[in-house]
């Protein structure tokens, strides 16, 4: 399973900001969105491109263009939301779809209770969005219902990722690349990512 992480120095900074428990709802939202398209300019790096001509002011000129490749984006709920606007600008054309997990806090396992994906995942590259990749049940879990639909193409864009989770993701989905800003040491008995952000969608809705 191919796992990307981004070392850009912008990333890495906006990384740290986010990361600041002194840091405000608004700006860990705003934070998480800019992070998540600099996360999905990597996810599609590997589009296809198909050559063009263009009239500029002066000339005709080549160029190039996306070769008509179909996208989905599957936010997982409820942080995968706070992700989903910034990738959203940038394919703008993409369907999306979201799923809802949560997690069982004596098992730790997903616990499904939404699913409404696009009808043709099956012609989509999809991205599945998720700001922390832990334990790794509720990402594979999204993944799987994905795959279910017919998606035979699947990116996962964390923010941060731990060991476990991955090598989670890599037993269940091999085929599956993941992108994200840093991975993390490990997991802390409830299953937090350390160091972390903390929890995502708290920090992202101001609901801590």
């Amino acid at each position: 399973m191919p796992l990307t992480i981004v070392d850009h120095p912008l990333v890495q900074h906006k990384l740290g900001l986010l990361r600041d428990r002194d840091t405000t709802t608004r700006d860990f939202r705003l934070l998480a969105g800019e992070l998540a398209a600099f996360l999905c300019y990597e996810a599609t790096r590997g589009l296809e491109l198909e050559p063009t001509e263009v009239r500029t002011p002066l000339e005709v000129a080549p160029a190039h263009r996306v070769s008509g490749k179909k996208l989905g984006v599957v936010a997982v709920l409820r942080a995968g939301v706070g992700m989903l606007d910034a990738v959203l600008d940038l394919i703008p054309v993409a369907r999306v779809g979201f799923v809802g997990l949560y997690r069982d806090e004596q098992t730790l396992m997903p616990v499904e209770y939404y699913c409404k994906l696009p009808g043709d995942l099956a012609e989509r590259d999809v991205i599945v969005l998720d700001p922390m990749l832990a334990t790794g049940g509720s990402a594979s879990a999204a993944i799987r219902l994905c795959k279910e639909q017919g998606a035979r193409r699947v990116t996962m864009v964390a923010l941060v990722a731990v060991p476990v989770g991955v090598a989670r993701l890599a037993a269940d989905h091999p085929d599956v690349e993941v992108v994200v800003a840093a991975l993390d040491r490990e997991l802390n008995d409830q299953g937090f990512i350390l160091p972390g952000l903390g929890d995502a969608g708290d920090r992202l809705y101001g609901t801590r």
